[in-house]
């Protein structure tokens, strides 16, 4: 098998996807009340509830005619690796292996080697040594163009180690320094502060926002639809494009919901209590894009 794989954009149409199911994850409750603490999640998530939830996810993504394929189990990883977004970068080159900052989460780039392998899919490079680099911290912002959050997941050797392995593809790396917020037990990457929709809109929680960056998104012509304070902690921010102004979000979060379609959106939502409020992963972090095109 050889998958066609190409996604250099946040927001042109979504035609593939990689999950991981909470069967292959977190294989059982026992797993969920063993390492839920060490993830800083707020509770103890149901198996049962999550199983259900993530199912559901990922019916609706077939729904919208979205190839949906999904890495097995692997040792070495845990509640955390159903968030497929963050040991990969997917490029029309290959894949890009994620070094995570979470040690609970260390194996999870390695882990999916064999599937990409299986799938034909070239490994273009690693994150090696000192380097850091989770996918939630990097966001196109057009043909060429990456933004990168530099925070407590992402450092300044990662974001330069990425900088080399995308040189044929991004002619521009913007480094986003992020806010220390609650600290590096808990999980702030740039896509918690901002997704984009369309080339031209985003979603935003200005308060956590660099003053430069969001100047530079003003500048280069994008609208901001903000996310309010209660809704930042309920993810939000945290949205997932199908294609141009047509969106995922998580249930929860009406504000932000109203404010998109005022926008133009077409929103969907999705129910994540377990799947995404307990483990601090929104819809983009659900998903790992395998392919996009216009």
């Amino acid at each position: 098998m050889t998958l066609k794989v190409a996604a250099e954009s946040n927001v042109t149409t979504l035609r593939s996807v990689l999950v991981k199911s909470v069967e292959a994850g977190w294989r059982d409750q026992a797993t969920a009340d063993r390492e839920w603490q060490a993830l800083h999640y707020p509770g103890s998530p149901s198996y049962p509830r999550a199983v259900d939830e993530h199912q559901a996810l990922v019916a609706l993504l077939r729904e919208q005619q979205i190839e949906v394929h999904h890495l097995p189990a692997a040792g070495g990883t845990g509640l955390d690796s159903i968030y497929t977004h963050d040991p990969l970068i997917v490029t029309s080159r290959g894949a890009i292996l994620c070094r995570m900052a979470k040690s609970a989460r260390s194996e999870e780039p390695e882990a999916a080697r064999p599937w990409l392998e299986a799938a034909g899919i070239p490994v273009l490079g690693a994150i090696e040594g000192d380097g850091l680099l989770e996918g939630g911290d990097l966001v196109w912002l057009g043909p060429g163009t990456v933004a990168v959050g530099e925070g407590y997941r992402t450092n300044a050797e990662g974001i330069r180690q990425v900088r080399k392995l995308l040189a044929e593809l991004v002619d521009e790396v913007i480094p986003v320094p992020l806010p220390h917020w609650s600290g590096p037990g808990d999980c702030l990457h740039l896509m918690s502060l901002i997704s984009p929709v369309d080339i031209d809109l985003a979603v935003v929680h200005s308060p956590l926002l660099p003053v430069p960056f969001r100047r530079l998104l003003l500048d280069r012509g994008y609208d901001l639809v903000e996310a309010p304070e209660p809704e930042f902690v309920t993810m939000g921010p945290n949205v997932l494009a199908l294609g141009p102004r047509r969106c995922l979000v998580l249930e929860g979060n009406p504000i932000t919901r109203r404010r998109l379609e005022a926008a133009g959106a077409t929103v969907l939502s999705y129910r994540g209590e377990e799947i995404s409020l307990k483990g601090g992963g929104g819809p983009t972090c659900l998903t790992r894009p395998l392919l996009r095109h216009s």
